[in-house]
């Protein structure tokens, strides 16, 4: 099993697998059939509160990602949904963010795989 993460505006391949978004929104200007999403688990992304703080401020980086770890822990719920999703056969994990270095969808496949 492989856990990918992806840009949604990326053209979908063979190798994703199930594509999952992680996203509490939905993305911007990317009609659902054009993402191409298998399943879309807002729960599992940062809470409003932590993504609105954190803005994609890279100097806030390390902190987001122990916050949202947190976050993620206290939200077993999610956690165990996505993982009976991906199973045992590949998936990605897709996010909108910009920031290829400095996003939720990189924390949550660190946590998910137990890096």
């Amino acid at each position: 099993m492989a856990v990918h993460i992806k840009r949604i505006y990326e053209p979908k391949t063979d190798e994703d697998g199930t594509r999952i978004l992680v996203d509490r929104l939905w993305p911007r200007g990317i009609s659902k059939q054009d993402a191409a999403v298998d399943i879309w688990l807002k729960d599992i992304a940062p809470s409003p509160a932590l993504r609105r703080w954190f803005g994609h401020d890279p100097a806030k980086w390390t902190e987001f990602q122990r916050r949202y770890r947190d976050e993620l822990k206290k939200n077993s719920a999610s956690v165990e949904e996505l993982e009976r999703r991906i199973g045992q056969s590949d998936a990605t994990l897709l996010y909108a963010a910009k920031d290829l270095h400095h996003n939720h969808a990189i924390v949550l496949q660190r946590f998910i795989c137990k890096d």
